[in-house]
């Protein structure tokens, strides 16, 4: 009889909190109460491809926790461009408009495309994951993501033998998103970047969904990174440019904080930040603190990538 011990990151996919209600836009739409909102509203809730959510859930990929409140994870988010304040992201971000939309593709590929977002989605299948999700600043969350692994655009543009790294930067649009004029002092576009053997990893992924839905504004619609390895600050959002490189591209909260952000950022409970330490979990909503797991606890599937280099 063949038993399997759990990994120390599984828990039962029974204690997997499901979410199975989804609201219809217009129902989103009604239920803001006045009608002068709603183009806005309509704008900001415009959907790629709907018909495509929600995707069959992966069931490789479990979780030592419940699922994060939908409400928590639409409602506290990172995202400068829009503004500091988390709670009010997804307020100032209504106004963002994720149709019509291009990911440009460029660099040492043999293949060089720029794909309109509803045929991107549309190519490759899509499938929800349970990942955990670690800001630097200790916060948690665990949420379904829905998207595709990397590696299958990878493989499509065919990277030239020398091209070692990929290079992706967010949409610079400061009519839609005021935080980058009140805060001049980042070097904005948003620019992030990984190895090509990153990439590739089987956890690495382009999200375009989550709980069963289009991504929100304030999640990085239409499309966004998921490293779940590494700190939230390298799972950049709203993709418009993906460049393949042979040299080591820079990245923003690196260039801006060396000493802080390392190029990996890995998730690394043993090495604490200049101002705080790695070592605990804040979950989100409840606060509960859990030890901090090296890789946030996918490390299995990734630490052969990395040598004295986790950080």
């Amino acid at each position: 009889m063949l038993i399997k011990k759990p990994q120390g990151w599984e828990i039962p996919e029974r204690e997997a909190t499901d979410e199975s209600v989804y609201l219809r836009r217009r129902q989103i739409i009604q239920g803001l109460g006045f009608l002068g909102m709603e183009a806005l509203a309509s704008q900001a809730l415009a959907a790629v491809a709907p018909d495509l959510y929600p995707a069959e859930r992966n069931p490789k990929y479990t979780l030592d926790r419940p699922l994060t409140p939908e409400a928590d994870a639409t409602g506290y988010n990172n995202y400068y461009e829009f503004t500091l304040d988390k709670a009010r992201v997804k307020d100032v971000a209504r106004g963002f408009n994720s149709e019509p939309w291009k990911v440009q593709v460029k660099g040492l590929v043999n293949n060089p495309k720029t794909y309109d977002i509803d045929d991107l989605v549309r190519k490759f299948p899509l499938e929800e994951r349970l990942y955990r999700f670690r800001c630097v600043e200790t916060w948690a969350m665990a949420v379904p993501w829905t998207g595709f692994p990397i590696s299958h655009l990878i493989k499509e543009v065919d990277p030239k033998p020398e091209a070692k790294f990929m290079r992706m930067v967010t949409v610079n649009r400061p009519a839609e998103m005021p935080g980058i004029e009140s805060q001049p002092h980042y070097p904005w576009p948003y620019f992030e970047a990984l190895e090509i053997k990153e990439a590739m990893n089987e956890m690495a992924l382009f999200v375009t969904g989550i709980y069963g839905k289009p991504l929100p504004p304030q999640n990085g619609a239409p499309i966004r990174l998921i490293t779940p390895w590494k700190y939230g600050l390298k799972s950049i959002k709203s993709i418009v440019e993906i460049e393949f490189t042979s040299k080591r591209p820079r990245t923003l909260w690196n260039d801006i904080g060396g000493a802080e952000y390392g190029w990996y950022s890995n998730v690394n409970p043993k090495r604490p930040h200049p101002r705080w330490s790695q070592a605990q979990d804040r979950i989100i909503p409840n606060g509960e603190l859990r030890p901090t797991l090296m890789y946030n606890g996918y490390e299995e599937f990734v630490r052969s990538m990395y040598s004295g280099r986790e950080f």
